[in-house]
């Protein structure tokens, strides 16, 4: 991280009190931009912590790329919504595609994840199928903001990064082919086709996060509810 030297302070006129040490700068959830709540709930860090350089970095072209696109924005961009120098951007990051490429990879990564430990948790093959797809649905609803960056951009990532991205697809396409098997196996669901069932019902999850606002008359968890419930009824019904 860079270091940055600042004037001596002033010793305080005789009599006075002394200065308060002044804390690290905090935010509450309630000031934070989209882009910044979406990146640190998805990527770990306590809503109202402070936020580090690569935290500011992500946050800043995901808002960046969000305004203006990825091909509009440059680092300068980035690296002044961060309030860092230029400089400062490639301690962190290679460059703005870098950047896209951390924000698709994490973004996959907690997606694929938060879809393991639903198939895990559930009792039944109808009940991992409502969970994944209904947790699914919901996350792309509340991280809408960077669920459509990291949709509509992919195209802007290098052959190396975009490999690495659909490989992260590929799992969370095989979490949902193995519960639909299991569920026919079971007897529960009625499928021809697992592969284009598996992809109609992960489509439908991921488009959310295309056409959901917040303060609309659909809350993420109503989301959950109705897209989980569907699912159950396309598996049983193919």
């Amino acid at each position: 991280m860079l270091s940055t030297m600042t004037a001596p302070a002033r010793p305080p006129a005789a009599g006075s009190a002394p200065a308060p040490t002044e804390a690290p700068a905090q935010r509450s959830d309630a000031v934070l931009s989209r882009s910044e709540r979406s990146i640190r709930e998805t990527f770990g860090e306590v809503p109202d912590g402070p936020v580090d350089a690569q935290v500011r970095l992500l946050t800043a072209a995901a808002d960046a790329f969000a305004d203006r696109g990825f091909h509009a924005t440059t680092t300068r961009d980035i690296a002044a919504r961060a309030g860092l120098s230029p400089a400062g951007v490639y301690v962190h990051f290679a460059s703005k595609e870098d950047l896209l490429f951390e924000l698709s990879r994490r973004g996959h990564v907690v997606a694929r994840d938060l879809l393991v430990a639903a198939a895990a948790n559930a009792g039944s093959p109808t009940q991992a199928l409502q969970a994944i797809v209904g947790g699914f649905s919901r996350w792309h609803a509340e991280h809408y903001h960077l669920g459509r960056i990291v949709q509509f951009e992919f195209r802007h990532l290098s052959a190396v990064h975009r490999e690495e991205v659909l490989a992260l697809r590929k799992q969370i396409d095989r979490i949902v082919r193995d519960v639909l098997r299991d569920g026919v196996a079971a007897g529960e669901f009625e499928v021809d086709d697992v592969a284009d069932t598996a992809l109609a019902l992960l489509s439908l999850a991921v488009d959310v996060a295309r056409w959901y606002e917040p303060g609309g008359r659909r809350t993420p968890e109503d989301i959950e509810a109705a897209y989980g419930t569907l699912a159950v009824r396309l598996a049983r019904r193919c």
